[in-house]
Formats: structure tokens, C-alpha cells, sequence
């Protein structure tokens, strides 16, 4: 089977659907690769800032037919359980992937995306434009191609990618659960090795999603094992686990997640979301980040469309590099650095001990990690 689009999207998360969506409304010829069939679960922390807002009136997104969340409180503890409460900057919203990917899918497909569950195992760029070839043994080319493909995967070794190489330390947990939790908050409780987020998505479920370095994970048993013996001595996720009924059949896990620098251009390849530049979760944001690169890149490619004397690919390239650093090297950088923070015993409490005696100092910390409403 051979076909050809204009532009080509490789994943089918926030990323990846969102610039379908954006492309297909500027009738652009657009055809999307999937690995894995909707609805489905994801190990995510389902919190999105509300910057994004705009930018899902101009796609038509309608958070209401999906049963979003509102949240507007953010609570932070320490390891033994020391809290500081703040209002959150923006705000945002709590959805599950399961819900939220499926809704953008199924958009996609109304919109004319040619929508295909394979898995791209190979993409060569030769005179100006690419050759994808598939698990399933389909042969697609296009002009240009975005890599929304998430975390982590084998086409990162396949283009060689330089932290493909690199092992992380780095287990993401995740389920949904049935608990009392105040609707209007995001809380992030912080254990020995890793940390937990929590926070209302729809139907009055809990989403449950903690990181922790492996290292320390290994030498208990299992999730539950070391939910008891670790987590369980920050008082605020005892008395959460204890409480709540796990409505999933068990956690699911994603393991290798990296932190490590990327290029948002690799091979002519325009990444977008995890693929470009993964922000630490303890900041909220990853979600919005993913959203926002691809509102970028669709209007780039977009203008460049629709113009008469076009931008060469180098050109584009360059343009959207200076475009994406600008926005997030920011970000991720003060990520990396609140993690190791938080991470650190001392700098931990030392981090609480200041918040403390300065409330006003939390928002500040948020907004270095978010960004404005996305204008359209």
C-alpha cells in the first residue's frame, strides 16, 4: 500500500492529534500513524494549565462534552508530610488521556485526517521529501513529517537519536482510583526517591501518577510493597492509598523515562511534545507544552503553505528551532532544576522552611514552569 499526504504525523497523543486537528481545519492533506488503538489509558498526570484554553476555542474542543475538571488549588508536602497551599497562577483542568485522546481522535476523523493503527518502524528523508515504511508493511511518503511519538521509542535508536543510547533511572506509575479528594485541587506529595501527583479527572475519578528513580523502587517487591514502605511515610499519600479503591485492574508503568536534552529537529524530522523535550512532571505542564509546540509548528507549516514564495525546509527548520527554544528551553531547564531540589532532603525542607515564611513565592515558582494563553 503506498500513500501520500503533505504532512505526516507519527503518534497519536496530545501532540500529534492536536496538529492534525489544526492542520485539517487549514485543509491541508494530513495522515496520521497510531500504534496503539482509542480508547486507552496512558501513564500521564492528566492536569492541564489553562493557557491552552484559547487555542481549544479555535479547534472546536468542547471540554464540557467531556466532563473536564476545574481545578484551581495547588498543595505541595514535603516527605514527612509538611504542606503548603497556593492557588494556582492560571488554573487548569483535570481529563483523562482515555477520554481526552479518543475525543481528539475521533475529531480528527471527521475533520478528513487519514487516520492509520500501524506502527512506523523506519523514515528516510532523500530529495525533499520522506519514505515511511510500517510494521504492517505500508510504504507512505510526504513532504514533511512531524514525530509526536511520545517518551520514548524504537525510532529514537532507528534515527539514532544521541539519548536513545542513554539508560534513565526514571519508573512512571499511574492508575485511577475511587477516593475523596477536593475537586479544585492538585496536590503533589513528595517520598523518598520520586514523588506523587493527584488530581481529579472526570466521573469523580482520582488520577494516581507517581515518578520514582528505579533504583530506589527496586529493592522492594512491588507497587504495593513499595506504596507501604516508602510513600506511606508522607502521612498525605497514606492516608490516600489507604482510603481509595484502585479502579484499574492494577497500575500500569512506563519505564526509561527521559529527561535528557533532545533536538526538536532530527533528520529533517519535526518533533513536537516528549518527542522534542520532556518537562519533569512534578511541574504540571507537560500536557500544555505538548499542546502549545504543536499550535506552533501547525501555524508554521501552515503560513509557509500558503504562500506564494515559500520558505525552503532548512528555513522552516531554522525558524521553528529559534521558535521552540525560545518557548521552552526556559521551562525545561527550571523543571530539571526543581527536581533536583525536591529531590534533595535538605534542599527539600530548606525549599519548605522558605515557602513558609513566603506564601506569595509559590505562584512565581509555577509560572516559571508555564507559559501565556495560547493566542490564535
Amino acid at each position: 500500500m503506498n500513500t501520500h499526504s503533505h504532512i505526516l504525523i507519527i503518534g497519536g497523543g496530545l501532540a500529534g492529534l492536536t496538529s492534525a486537528i489544526h492542520l485539517a481545519k487549514k485543509d491541508i492533506s494530513v495522515t496520521l500513524i497510531e500504534k496503539d488503538t482509542y480508547p486507552k489509558h496512558k501513564v500521564c498526570g492528566e492536569y492541564i494549565s489553562n493557557e491552552v484554553l484559547p487555542y481549544f476555542d479555535f479547534l472546536d474542543i468542547d471540554l464540557d462534552a467531556i466532563k473536564s475538571v476545574e481545578i484551581s488549588k495547588f498543595t505541595i508536602s514535603t516527605q514527612k508530610g509538611h504542606t503548603i497551599n497556593s492557588q494556582l497562577p492560571l488554573g487548569g483542568f483535570g481529563i483523562s488521556r482515555y477520554t481526552l485522546d479518543y475525543y481528539l481522535w475521533k475529531k480528527a476523523e471527521t475533520l478528513g485526517v487519514e487516520l492509520i493503527n500501524d506502527q512506523v518502524i523506519d523514515v528516510q528523508y532523500r530529495s525533499n521529501g520522506f519514505k515511511i515504511v510500517t510494521q504492517q508493511k505500508r510504504v507512505l511518503t510526504s513532504q514533511y513529517v512531524i514525530g509526536a511519538y511520545g517518551k520514548r521509542s524504537i525510532l529514537d535508536k532507528t534515527l539514532k537519536r544521541t539519548f536513545s543510547a542513554k539508560k534513565s533511572p526514571w519508573l512512571a506509575v499511574k492508575a485511577h482510583y475511587r477516593a475523596k479528594f477536593d475537586t479544585d485541587t492538585v496536590a503533589l506529595h513528595n517520598f523518598k526517591g520520586g514523588y506523587c501527583g493527584l488530581s481529579k479527572v472526570e466521573n469523580d475519578r482520582v488520577n494516581a501518577c507517581f515518578l520514582v528513580n528505579y533504583k530506589s523502587f527496586k529493592k522492594h517487591k512491588d507497587i504495593d510493597t513499595f506504596q507501604r514502605e516508602i510513600m506511606f511515610q508522607n502521612p498525605h499519600l497514606k492516608t490516600f492509598f489507604n482510603d481509595a479503591k484502585l479502579l484499574f485492574e492494577r497500575p500500569i508503568t512506563i519505564s526509561q523515562v527521559n529527561f535528557e536534552k533532545k533536538k526538536p529537529v532530527e533528520n529533517h524530522i519535526f518533533m513536537v511534545g516528549d518527542s522534542a523535550g520532556l518537562i519533569h512532571p512534578l511541574c504540571g505542564n507537560g500536557m500544555a507544552m505538548a499542546i502549545q509546540g504543536a499550535q506552533m509548528l501547525s501555524e508554521l507549516l501552515i503560513d509557509n503553505h500558503n504562500k506564494t514564495s515559500a520558505l525552503t525546509r532548512k528555513e522552516i527548520e531554522k525558524v521553528y528551532l529559534k521558535q521552540w527554544h525560545k518557548t521552552f528551553s526556559r521551562r525545561l531547564y527550571f523543571g530539571r532544576l526543581l527536581q533536583k531540589v525536591l529531590l534533595n532532603d535538605d534542599l527539600q525542607f530548606l525549599s519548605y522552611k522558605i515557602a513558609h515564611i513566603l506564601p506569595s513565592i509559590v505562584p512565581k515558582i509555577i509560572k516559571q514552569t508555564h507559559g501565556d494563553p495560547l493566542v490564535c
